[in-house]
């Protein structure tokens, strides 16, 4: 039987590397069943909801959905997550209908893994595994490639046990209390526990270096772009300061945060932040793992929640992005609500009050730049100061963290008019004209 989490294989130096049991892209599609259990006090429809959300992100892993199984329980089965009928019901379909992977809506124990992988004819997968593939292969740079696979060691580290189910068990000579299969996966614990703590080393020191990056942006002002995976956060961006972010209709295509120089309509410039998308209940070693990319928006002075305006989900999408937003800190940031992709047909007419845009078409991206402006109006000022020649240093908080609109070299100095953030305002003291 195939186990549902990645295989582990050693080199000669002993370091444990993963992969796939099936690659994420091939000739066909895997055919799976999604399965989920509604807790007492769960709303039907929400369940539903996160069975669409799971056939969603299964698809960038080349695997198609064809049947759903829920059951009402009070809680998942500690033993096989399901009643043993919805169990037994669910692997005589999967035999019957050749199906290849069954996926679990929640992150499955170690044990519940064991005992429903010996009941079913197929493949088993839960949501953070399936999560953690796809953030796998969309990872590029080697920040975001330590940040996967930190989560990915720490989601394999207690799911040993039944990789060396296939060794041998049996009592060994005199004094010896286990056979290869005991010996064996002591050793991968230890090799992978060092692994973790190497990448843990690793992050903190990527942690630093994005700090002093952070630091030498001064303080400019920055507005971050947070939402749901794949609401067109980076064609946003695009649209907004020119094309230069990778963008494409997928999950969880950006994993970096990415900062671009944007002017608004007053002439004010500002810091404008693409970062890692949300889905709902993204798991928690992923959450840990990539802290440091979300807390950009964190460092930020406006946070604008962009939502797919033709999905009917937009208002539970954005409800996941404040619960992580809050925990992260940002709950005393100004927010705005942008609704993307107002172009689709599906789209539909919405309180005036919410923005509604289209980075494809243009629309309503004029009124977002005003509004960022209003927002941020008492951050800024125009001012016209004239520095003489021997305080031309001066001009870098307006040139670096502001906008000049106007400048002129003239005999008693260099004058500008333009504009500068509010704690800014004291360096000029003495020059304004």
């Amino acid at each position: 039987m195939q186990k549902s989490y990645g295989r582990l294989e050693q080199n000669k130096n002993k370091e444990i590397v993963t992969k796939n049991d099936q690659p994420a892209s091939g000739a066909g599609f895997e055919r799976a069943v999604l399965v989920a259990v509604i807790r007492d006090q769960q709303d039907p429809r929400q369940a539903e909801e996160y069975l669409a959300e799971l056939e969603f992100l299964a698809e960038p892993a080349g695997i198609v959905g064809v049947r759903r199984f829920t059951q009402r329980l009070p809680q998942p089965s500690a033993r096989i997550y399901v009643g043993p009928g919805k169990l037994e019901e669910i692997a005589a379909y999967c035999k019957e209908e050749e199906i290849d992977v069954a996926i679990f809506d929640d992150e499955l124990s170690p044990s519940q893994t064991r005992n429903i992988e010996a009941a079913m004819p197929c493949r088993i997968l839960d949501r953070t595994r399936l999560i953690l593939d796809i953030f796998m292969s969309r990872a590029q740079t080697a920040y975001a490639k330590t940040q996967v696979q930190l989560a990915n060691y720490q989601y394999m580290l207690p799911r040993l046990s039944g990789m060396w189910t296939h060794l041998e068990r049996q009592r060994g000579g005199t004094g010896t209390r286990g056979g290869a299969g005991e010996r064996e996966i002591e050793t991968d614990r230890r090799i992978i526990r060092n692994r973790i703590s190497k990448l843990k080393e690793d992050l903190q020191k990527i942690d630093r270096q994005m700090a002093v990056q952070r630091s030498n942006r001064g303080s400019m002002v920055r507005v971050a772009l947070v939402g749901y995976t794949n609401v067109g956060k980076s064609s946003l961006m695009n649209a907004l300061c020119g094309p230069s972010v990778a963008e494409a209709d997928m999950l969880f295509a950006t994993l970096d945060p990415t900062s671009r120089k944007l002017i608004l309509p007053s002439g004010m410039a500002v810091l404008l932040v693409d970062t890692v998308g949300f889905v709902s209940r993204l798991p928690h070693n992923l959450v840990e793992a990539f802290k440091s990319t979300l807390e950009e928006a964190a460092w930020s002075d406006v946070i604008v929640r962009v939502a797919d305006a033709g999905d009917d989900q937009r208002e539970e999408q954005l409800a996941v992005t404040d619960e992580v937003l809050d925990g992260l800190d940002c709950a005393g940031i100004p927010r705005l609500t942008v609704y993307n992709k107002c172009d689709k047909p599906n789209a539909l007419n919405f309180d005036p009050d919410i923005l509604l845009t289209s980075a494809k078409t243009g629309y309503g991206l004029d009124a977002l730049l005003k509004k960022l402006d209003e927002l941020l109006s008492d951050r800024v000022h125009t001012i016209r100061v004239l520095l003489p020649y021997d305080k031309l240093g001066l001009a870098a908080p307006m040139r670096e963290r502001g906008s000049v609109q106007l400048e002129e070299y003239r005999e008693d100095g260099l004058y500008l008019e333009g504009i500068v953030k509010t704690e800014d305002l004291h360096c000029f003291e003495g020059f304004l004209v």
